[in-house]
């Protein structure tokens, strides 16, 4: 995801599950675990941390490396995120992460607070910041007083009425950080949600919810469809939470890993005494009448007890036996492309290079060919690192229409995250009458690293549970988590 910063909203991702008793699990269990980002790695690491159960973790991993959307690219010598980027200060499952594996965390820069942001609509910038290169903090305070002023202008009350929109979003979504004690084991997406008071917000569209608190439509039409198109490439079409999610966060301290967010699934990948096969892609899924076969391209098949799916299933082609339906869904493609280079001023109708926005958003409309450009880096004043995204492939020759100067181009091609729209249908968590488990049926309420890390702790919760042959109400023969005595948590 892209940040916006203190111009505007930025980004959110959100959180947890659980309860005790002193009745062990029946015996030791093969854990095979597909997928290695984010929601994999937290399962492999919640099993290990809430029980001594499991004998043996394996976790398969088509690519190279471990980390799934969570990866970089190299552009210019230099490293940036090309996937899952930002992280908000209320992740607290990637906060305690980072502390638990001695990662360092990258905050906003001092300049953020001055990040210009402009609204493209095609043919001119409908809106624009007032841009500063001060370093002067006077003089920055003074540009973000302005710059809210004139948003303020623009877009009247409502700006205050999605800040309240979003709180309470969030406020409800913290419920899932209570003590273990006190918070069920979902067996259901619409359960976990409806426990949260969140489900309503995936019966209905974005635009329904705003339009029913009585947003500005100028609002809605511009700068809140800036950011669901930068967020989730989508329209403000998009579904109430995925969308609240999308505007969570104001002010700033958003967060990333340093070196790359991928760490985090590095680390709780290692520490969880894993079985790790790299580059080798799962074929096929079969109920053998209590344990699972599971094979693999390169040929090999292996015996697990329980198989929990952690990654996308809409476009693999995994062979489950026996199958089993769910709801048909399809992924938004979001192309990456990372540019160093210069931005050419004509083709947005300006003079000036130093007149373009370091951020600039677009509106929807099926005519414009990016969702938006961003700064990444400014290595001197004819030469910067920008990253675009889109919903397709920006050719050669539209890519020199907008650059002046293009010396390196990658392009990645990223299978993002659920269409969404409303009224959403959830996948189950349990995909048969065993233990075979869907860490992203929860991906349809919101896809972000944190979303993934709290259907991860409920699954492997769940898995625990109901090896223990008992309704997953409670948790059995459980070890205390390090993170249960995290700040974050008693803050909360």
């Amino acid at each position: 995801m892209f940040t916006i910063t203190v111009v505007i909203l930025s980004i959110l991702s959100l959180t947890t599950p659980s309860s005790s008793s002193d009745q062990p699990p029946r015996s030791p269990a093969d854990v095979c675990i597909i997928g290695t980002g984010i929601a994999g790695s937290s399962v492999a690491h919640f099993l290990r941390q809430y029980s001594s159960s499991i004998s043996q973790i394996r976790m398969f991993e088509r690519h190279p490396i471990v980390g799934g959307r969570m990866a970089t690219v190299t552009i210019g010598g230099e490293t940036f995120e090309a996937g899952a980027s930002i992280l908000h200060p209320k992740n607290y499952h990637a906060l305690n992460f980072t502390h638990l594996l001695n990662l360092k965390v990258k905050g906003p820069s001092a300049s953020d607070s001055s990040f210009s942001l402009g609204i493209w609509d095609g043919q001119k910038f409908l809106f624009k910041t007032i841009d500063s290169k001060s370093k002067s903090s006077v003089v920055q305070y003074f540009v973000s007083l302005a710059n809210s002023l004139r948003m303020f202008v623009r877009y009247g009350v409502s700006l205050l009425k999605m800040t309240n929109f979003v709180e309470v979003t969030v406020d409800n979504f913290l419920k899932y950080y209570e003590s273990k004690e006190s918070r069920p084991i979902f067996n259901t997406v619409e359960d976990m949600l409806k426990w949260a008071d969140l489900y309503n917000l995936t019966t209905q569209t974005l635009e329904e919810k705003l339009v029913a608190l009585n947003y500005s439509p100028l609002l809605i039409q511009e700068l809140i469809t800036v950011i669901t198109r930068i967020n989730y490439g989508q329209s403000v079409r998009i579904s109430g939470l995925a969308g609240a999610v999308s505007l969570a966060g104001s002010g700033g301290n958003l967060w990333a890993v340093e070196g790359g967010n991928w760490q985090m699934a590095a680390g709780l990948v290692n520490r969880s005494d894993v079985t790790l096969h790299l580059e080798e892609e799962i074929e096929s899924v079969t109920n053998l009448d209590g344990f699972y076969e599971v094979n693999s391209t390169k040929g090999n098949s292996y015996t697990c007890q329980v198989t929990v799916v952690a990654t996308p299933l809409d476009e693999l082609n995994i062979q489950f036996t026996p199958k089993f339906s769910i709801p048909e869904r399809k992924l938004q493609h979001t192309h990456a492309t990372f540019v160093r280079g210069l931005l050419n001023p004509v083709y947005f109708g300006l003079d000036s290079m130093l007149e373009i926005p370091e951020l600039v958003g677009t509106i929807e409309s099926d005519e414009l060919p990016f969702t938006c450009i961003s700064i990444l880096k400014e290595h001197s004043e004819n030469d910067m690192t920008y990253k675009m995204f889109s919903r397709q492939s920006l050719s050669d020759t539209l890519l020199d229409q907008i650059f002046s100067i293009r010396s390196e181009t990658i392009r990645i091609n990223w299978g993002a995250y659920p269409h969404y729209h409303a009224p959403e249908k959830f996948a189950p968590f349990m995909l048969d009458d065993g233990h075979l488990y869907y860490v992203n049926a929860f991906e349809n309420a919101a896809s972000t690293m944190e979303t993934g890390a709290v259907a991860a702790e409920n699954i492997a919760r769940l898995v625990l549970s109901r090896l223990s042959s008992q309704q997953p109400l409670r948790m059995y023969g459980l070890k205390t988590s390090i993170l249960d005595s995290s700040p974050e948590h008693r803050e909360l």
